[in-house]
């Protein structure tokens, strides 16, 4: 059981809230994309609590920024657990954070809903993991590069897990097709421009079809700037992310990213129902900042929480993974469901490709949502070269 001092079934008293928590980094390396999360989640909690809350309760959050440290992600989140009387947590982005807190959050059975793109192989009764696996996004990317760019892919990332795991899984997906690769190359979380300036001369002098890009953060941004400074055309040797989304190409410069690639079940250029509603409210809230897969997810997974607390009336771990399994949410890429076997979401995935504006146009969408397979049993994706390719 969770070491609050109150159990979560207590009865509160008629004005308390439902208290979560939200551990973004609002500085950091990775500031810009976990603000986004930061942005998404607030969104959320004001519109469900402006609704009257859950069960005539509001959400009550408490927030700290883990300044993209994952020593002070396991801190913070052992902070709220243990001093806080939190047992939910919105948090972590990159596979390092989410890692850092994870024992913490089993030792106390709380919950942590994970919004992130992640390379998958973890399953954890106490995550809810509402971002894409690479069955979802990276399986249909290689097919997609392989058909309509080249067999020669050059791999970028910044040296950690997920980087060195999607790139394993690109490069497994390529071989196995008949591609190559053709360069692999890790660098420092917050890569200088000089290291920066050296990759993309190898890929200028290696002449690849594509880029596939696992860096993030600062170090992305300036590689996406050097880029196009070194004279590379990207309708040439586009470079194709899973992360690089509509917030960091507007901070990147519009002009630079057009004709790059990115693989995500979200662009902000849906055309549903769904998707005007939450860009009203995001613009209304935000302005002219764009809203991205990273506020997306994050925005979404606090309406479902919502949906099982109302089932549940307590924040109980396991009643409300129960719940979880039995609620769908119409969000801004689709109805989103948790799929039961392993606590990841059901999601579409999409190809775009940048505009000289930054904002993107789809060019492939599966015809439906796909089962997270976050072991990746099979790599085969035959299936993924035709269905549902736009003109």
């Amino acid at each position: 059981m969770p070491t609050n001092s109150r159990h979560p079934d207590a009865s509160p008293s008629a004005d308390a809230g439902w208290r979560i928590g939200v551990l973004y980094s609002r500085t950091g390396v990775t500031a810009a994309t976990e603000s986004e999360h930061f942005f998404g989640t607030a969104l959320a909690i004001e519109e469900v609590n402006a609704a009257g809350g859950v069960d005539g309760r509001l959400l009550d959050p408490i927030v700290y920024d883990p300044k993209s440290d994952p020593d002070e992600y396991r801190r913070l989140a052992t902070r709220m657990l243990q001093e806080d009387d939190v047992t939910v947590i919105f948090g972590c982005s990159t596979s390092s954070s989410r890692k850092a807190v994870l024992p913490v959050i089993e030792r106390n059975n709380a919950l942590l809903w994970y919004c992130s793109i992640y390379e998958g192989f973890e399953y954890s009764p106490n995550v809810i993991y509402t971002g894409a696996v690479p069955n979802q996004n990276s399986m249909q990317l290689a097919a997609y590069l392989l058909r309509n760019h080249g067999r020669r892919f050059f791999l970028v990332g910044t040296d950690y897990v997920y980087p060195r795991e999607s790139n394993r899984i690109m490069r497994d997906m390529v071989e196995q097709h008949g591609g190559e690769i053709v360069e692999e190359i890790y660098l420092p979380s917050d890569a200088d421009p000089a290291a920066l300036k050296e990759v993309v001369q190898q890929i200028k002098a290696v002449g690849p079809d594509v880029v596939f890009s696992t860096v993030i953060g600062r170090g992305a941004r300036n590689f996406y700037q050097l880029y196009r400074e070194h004279g590379i055309d990207p309708a040439q040797i586009p470079i194709a992310s899973l992360t690089m989304a509509e917030g960091e190409t507007r901070m990147i410069g519009p002009e630079l990213c057009g004709s790059h690639i990115i693989s995500a079940s979200y662009v902000n250029t849906l055309n549903y129902a769904g998707n005007r509603r939450f860009l009203n409210l995001w613009h209304a809230r935000f302005g002219d900042q764009p809203a991205s897969l990273w506020s997306e997810m994050a925005y979404n997974q606090v309406h479902l929480f919502a949906l099982a607390l109302a089932r549940t009336r307590s924040l109980d771990t396991a009643r409300l993974v129960e719940a979880i399994h039995e609620v769908e949410f119409d969000s801004p890429e689709g109805v989103l469901k948790i799929d039961p076997e392993n606590n990841h979401a059901i999601l579409t995935p999409r190809i775009a490709v940048c505009r000289p504006d930054g904002s993107f146009d789809i060019v492939w969408e599966g015809r439906g949502p796909i089962k997270p397979d976050p072991y990746l049993t099979s790599y085969g994706f035959a299936e993924f070269w035709l269905d549902g390719e736009r003109a």
